[in-house]
């Protein structure tokens, strides 16, 4: 098991990979873990902590957990 209490750069491009993965995201290049901010770590490590947890996602899901992705991403 990761440990994903330090926020850092390689910590956060395991989170992604890991959201992408699970979520079999067809567009995941576009989401890169540069494109992420430290600043808002806890908040990805929220969204990542929702995704770990589940083993199947509606439509509805994944387009609400891609949304919030899209909010924490640096403009």
């Amino acid at each position: 098991m990761r440990n994903l209490e330090e926020a850092n750069i390689e910590n956060v491009a395991y989170m992604i990979e890991a959201i992408k993965s699970k979520l079999r995201m067809a567009s995941g290049a576009a989401m890169q873990a540069t494109n992420f901010s430290l600043d808002k770590y806890d908040d990805l490590r929220d969204v990542y902590e929702i995704v770990a947890g589940k083993d199947k996602f509606s439509i509805s899901e994944v387009e609400a957990i891609v949304s919030e992705l899209g909010q924490l991403r640096d403009k």
